[in-house]
């Protein structure tokens, strides 16, 4: 027999309404620094053409400061190019072959699992979404790709042969904000820029940006991470605890009212980023209740 207090939870828990708009919320990610220690080009290609990573970044900056070109598209430029020197076919299956090695922060293998457990649990449902500079093609070959709804990255163009031939997208650190508004309005096309600026009632926007919780691992992210911030959604700095300084470059972010999160990368069941998300999940969840209540008459 149920007791008193257990009656009246179940009388006043909100229940699910068949005409009330299931609410999504987006976790956003940034990929290098923020799932993956390093950049993804360091797990295997540049071993692929014989160089180190200190060697190949510093080739990569020569360019751009040499140039006063893009940082993005100059490391693109320079993976075609020494690739070609080496002999090597720049395909999509070769650059994901390449993500099959990327090495992951621990917990990410379960943590996409137990996010979408959890917000099933609150009546929410979560979506995953990659925001980054790295290569797409490159991502789409790691072990979590299929986990992602979209993934926004830098792409090259292909030939007939299907060998890479140009930089297709490049997305460099404000690019990535437009992304975003592409995400909160259900477009999942990089080169679509018409509907994207098109106005559209908040009402009918797919993922408002207060459902919205950003991941990202430094100064790369900032504008995104002010953008969600600034439209009410929640934005978390990740730091390797590993690596000397990363935690104070994220504490920095914090101070700055750049982010409202600071927390280790480490995505396991009991780490602080778990716990975080569920949090902001569960204020997700009772806005989204409220919203609806006060929308009955």
């Amino acid at each position: 027999m149920l007791s008193a207090k257990k009656m009246i939870l179940l009388i006043f828990a909100p229940k699910p309404d068949k005409m009330r708009k299931k609410t999504i919320v987006a976790l956003i990610y940034d990929f290098d620094g923020t799932l993956s220690p390093g950049n993804m080009q360091e797990f295997g290609f540049i071993q692929a053409i014989g160089s180190t990573p200190e060697e190949f970044w510093s080739m990569s900056d020569g360019i751009a400061k040499g140039q006063d070109a893009s940082n993005i598209l100059s490391y693109m430029k320079l993976m075609f190019d020494e690739a070609r020197r080496h002999g090597i076919k720049l395909r999509r299956n070769e650059f994901k072959r390449f993500g099959q090695h990327i090495r992951l922060y621990p917990g990410l293998k379960e943590w996409f699992r137990l996010v979408n457990q959890y917000g099933e649990s609150k009546g929410v449902k979560v979506e995953h979404y990659i925001n980054s500079s790295g290569l797409k093609e490159i991502i789409e070959g790691c072990p979590i790709a299929h986990e992602f709804k979209h993934i926004f990255a830098c792409t090259y163009i292909y030939n007939g042969d299907g060998e890479a031939e140009w930089p297709g997208i490049a997305v460099d650190y404000t690019a990535k904000t437009q992304f975003l508004f592409k995400i909160n309005k259900g477009i999942f096309s990089s080169r679509d820029s018409e509907r994207v600026n098109a106005s559209v009632a908040d009402e009918k926007k797919r993922i408002p940006f207060p459902n919205m919780i950003y991941f990202g691992d430094g100064e790369t992210d900032v504008p995104s991470m002010k953008i969600v911030g600034m439209f009410g959604g929640h934005s978390v700095a990740v730091y390797d605890p590993d690596v000397p300084g990363d935690k104070a470059n994220a504490e920095k972010l914090h101070r700055q009212g750049r982010v409202s999160f600071v927390t280790p990368a480490n995505y396991s069941r009991d780490s602080r980023t778990f716990k975080v998300v569920c949090a902001i999940i569960d204020k997700i969840s009772a806005d989204s209740h409220i919203q609806w209540l006060s929308s009955l008459r």
